[in-house]
């Protein structure tokens, strides 16, 4: 792996397992074995290295944010959705949890995020008419701009419910599962919107990702 890819990675577990204010480029040096200077050859401050995460972040979510072409959408996937936003949300936790600094402390990205966030609420949007257009959804009741609101609402705000909410004031580990209930969070702001022959399979899907608050604290 090149130096800047390692310094990359290390970076992104830093700063998930420790929160990004935590972490500072003499950390992540030492953590790699490298000379402050090393890190500095191919970054120039913290700054650039969450730049290269959050843009890496970016291209995820925009990779799956898509509709397939040349056919309908159907619960498979709507399954992939769901998976694809689980892992990313976990790959990439810091970010949410430290949005609102980040943004702040840097107006350049607060602009990046800004038109990034609008993209995938237009693809969002775009998502749910393709669930409606294949029946999975009930075109009278269900309105596409706002459950891509709402769900970009949800997930962008789970990590920060989490943690000001949900852990224990000496808990400051999240886990897979802690997300993947903000997964489900978002599939029961569904269910009284699926029409009679999709409630079956997404009720299924429901189920794979529910776990009480008190179960995820302890898982």
């Amino acid at each position: 792996m090149k130096t800047r890819d390692r310094i990359l990675q290390a970076s992104l577990h830093l700063f998930n397992e420790q929160g990004e204010r935590a972490v500072t480029t003499n950390h992540i040096a030492a953590h790699l074995g490298m000379s402050p200077g090393n890190l500095y050859y191919h970054f120039r401050n913290k700054q650039q290295i969450i730049a290269e995460l959050v843009a890496a972040y970016e291209a995820n979510v925009e990779g799956y944010l898509q509709v397939p072409q040349g056919r309908p959408l159907d619960l498979q996937d709507k399954a992939n959705y769901l998976e694809s936003i689980s892992q990313g949300l976990w790959q990439y936790r810091f970010l949410l949890r430290d949005l609102e600094h980040l943004v702040s402390a840097d107006p350049d990205m607060a602009e990046r995020y800004r038109q990034f966030s609008r993209r995938c609420l237009h693809s969002g949007q775009a998502i749910y008419q393709g669930l409606i257009d294949a029946g999975v959804l009930c075109a009278r009741r269900a309105n596409p701009e706002v459950l891509a609101l709402n769900s970009w609402l949800l997930m962008n705000s789970w990590v920060s419910f989490l943690c000001t909410t949900v852990l224990e004031a000496d808990q400051t580990e999240l886990t897979p599962a802690m997300l993947r209930r903000g997964v489900y969070q978002v599939l029961a702001q569904e269910m009284g919107l699926l029409t009679e022959q999709a409630r079956p399979a997404v009720e299924a899907l429901l189920a794979e990702y529910y776990l009480p608050l008190e179960g995820v604290t302890a898982s």
